[in-house]
């Protein structure tokens, strides 16, 4: 467990300290802002293709081969990330041609990154009884939530001008963490020769501050009793039908996760550029991975004390959660729009990022409620691509407004947010309904 819990460790922590760098390394290369955004955008769409035909693989070919195979790409994908960043800033290739190849390593980790979560998931829920499951799955979740901590507080400290690396020095460092991470996996990590019935789930993408809770014990076919109470089809042992998107079950989570994602993509593309425009970094590029990775470590503190605390303490329903969540996040982006200092920005991305961690897992929730058993692993499937497909194209059109107007960026964000509450006070399920036993 361990092992494992170090493999989503390396990899989230890996990918937001690189957040926490992009916007300086973007303007020491004097790119737009909306340009460092549409860089993910190639990789995000990847993830949301890749993840299920990944997950569905390490079903037949093995999860421990599959796990080597998503960190080979997170290694490779960070090592040539930092080397043509390195080059672009060093003055050995252009910005256009360096953000190009950036691009295109970027893309390599949304292609075959995406095979690990799913892998891991697998492997740790095979090796587990039921008794023990939803916990050694809650303990994985975790650490993508930890990552989400680590990485920004770690970056500026691996700033390392004195080897020439600079910037680009987290990069390097993570793609050597890794790179540990891989030979431990491969000498240390027992076969995977299943002990109990499981199959690979489909994971959210770790762009956002956390995960979208933790995982659902859906690893057995016992038929759940609650399935006939709240109207969805019993039987559930059957095979399902293919789910669609926006079919009536599923329409009122999907739309609301949908919409809700992308408010919650321009925040995190807005975030960074909002520290070095606010705090006057923009001349001196060098100095804002720090205060940036402040901002983004006090977002992943937040969204963690909202799964960890919040929703266990008050028990909270998916309604409830997905409501007060957008509700929250909605006051959190218009104190952060409105932040001129470092205390108050990093206070606003807090309260946006709390909002956040009541949201996902509530839409997360929702969906999985909203379905049968037989039907979870589509479900999954769902739930991830829509949290990717947020990531598209979201964060460049958030940071595309915000420099075109502070305020109109943060204005539609806002707006999001409260049409979001408006529907799904009139189209979500109740949490009575959902979740109560059958008779």
């Amino acid at each position: 467990m361990a092992l494992l819990f170090t493999v989503m460790l390396v990899t989230a922590a890996g990918n937001t300290a690189m957040q926490s760098v992009m916007p300086s390394i973007g303007t020491a290369l004097k790119v737009d802002d909306v340009w460092i955004s549409l860089a993910y955008s190639w990789s995000a769409l990847l993830w949301v293709v890749c993840a299920p035909i990944w997950a569905d693989r390490s079903d037949r070919r093995g999860r421990k081969a599959m796990m080597a195979l998503g960190l080979t790409g997170f290694i490779v994908s960070m090592a040539l990330c930092g080397l043509v960043l390195w080059a672009g800033l060093s003055g050995w290739m252009t910005a256009f041609w360096a953000l190009i190849a950036f691009a295109a390593a970027r893309s390599l980790y949304g292609g075959f990154g995406s095979a690990a979560p799913p892998a891991v998931q697998a492997y740790v829920a095979a090796r587990t009884p039921r008794a023990e499951r939803t916990q050694a799955l809650s303990l994985i979740a975790s650490s993508f939530g930890l990552g989400t901590v680590i990485g920004p507080a770690l970056a500026p400290l691996m700033v390392l001008p004195f080897l020439g690396l600079g910037l680009t020095g987290p990069f390097i460092c993570f793609a050597a963490f890794g790179l540990a991470a891989l030979i431990l996996l491969r000498l240390r990590l027992p076969n995977d020769e299943p002990q109990f019935p499981a199959r690979g789930r489909a994971y959210d993408a770790p762009y956002a501050n956390g995960s979208g809770g933790a995982p659902q014990d859906h690893y057995h076919d016992d038929e759940d009793e609650n399935d006939v109470a709240v109207g969805r089809p019993a039987n559930p042992g059957a095979p399902a039908k293919r789910l669609r998107w926006f079919e009536p079950r599923l329409r009122p989570w999907v739309i609301s996760g949908l919409i809700g994602g992308h408010a919650q993509a321009m925040v995190l593309g807005i975030s960074g550029f909002l520290v070095l425009d606010r705090l006057g970094l923009r001349d001196s590029p060098a100095e804002g991975a720090g205060p940036v990775g402040i901002v983004l470590m006090s977002g992943a503190i937040a969204t963690l004390l909202a799964q960890w605390g919040l929703i266990p303490r008050f028990d909270l329903g998916p309604r409830a959660a997905t409501l007060s969540g957008i509700l929250v996040a909605a006051f959190g982006v218009a104190l952060l729009g409105a932040a001129g200092d470092l205390h108050t920005i990093a206070l606003g991305y807090a309260i946006v990022s709390l909002g956040f961690g009541l949201f996902r897992p509530g839409t997360t929730a929702g969906t999985s409620l909203a379905v049968s058993r037989a039907e979870q692993g589509q479900a999954s499937g769902i739930v991830a691509s829509v949290a990717g497909a947020s990531f598209i194209y979201a964060p460049a059109l958030g940071v595309w407004l915000y420099n075109v107007s502070d305020w109109l960026g943060f204005g539609l964000i806002i707006a999001l947010c409260l049409i979001v509450a408006v529907v799904g006070a009139k189209t979500l399920q109740l949490d009575s309904k959902l979740t109560r036993d059958s008779a």
